[in-house]
């Protein structure tokens, strides 16, 4: 996958959550331990958007890219946002963008990473 793949799918990602009601908190934040593509609110919840662009389904779903890895470094990521966000629920979503087809194909995923 390229850089602009990726850009696009979470550009995608991005218009999706506005649709659906989430507010923009911020893209690509990033902190030491690293970056959160895209920093979303709903009511009184804060949400972690990690966002799979694949272009194939060559090697599976977008989502299935979120291995034991990943998931431990966005359990990590969400943990500093307490400091900030102390009152609000943080939660983990996972966006997979599938362009194989002839139409962007969007899955969201709530509370895809748990502890």
């Amino acid at each position: 996958m390229t850089k602009e793949t990726g850009n696009y799918g979470e550009e995608l990602a991005t218009k999706f959550l506005k649709k659906s009601g989430y507010k923009i908190i911020g893209r690509n934040v990033v902190n030491k331990l690293g970056e959160i593509d895209i920093l979303a609110r709903k009511k009184d919840m804060i949400v972690v958007v990690e966002v799979k662009t694949k272009s194939t389904k060559q090697f599976g779903e977008g989502f299935e890219m979120v291995n034991y890895y990943k998931r431990q470094k966005l359990l990590l990521l969400a943990k500093t946002l307490h400091i900030k966000y102390p009152k609000s629920v943080i939660r983990i979503d996972v966006i997979s963008v599938d362009l194989s087809g002839e139409n962007p194909k969007i899955d969201h995923f709530e509370s895809a990473v748990e502890e």
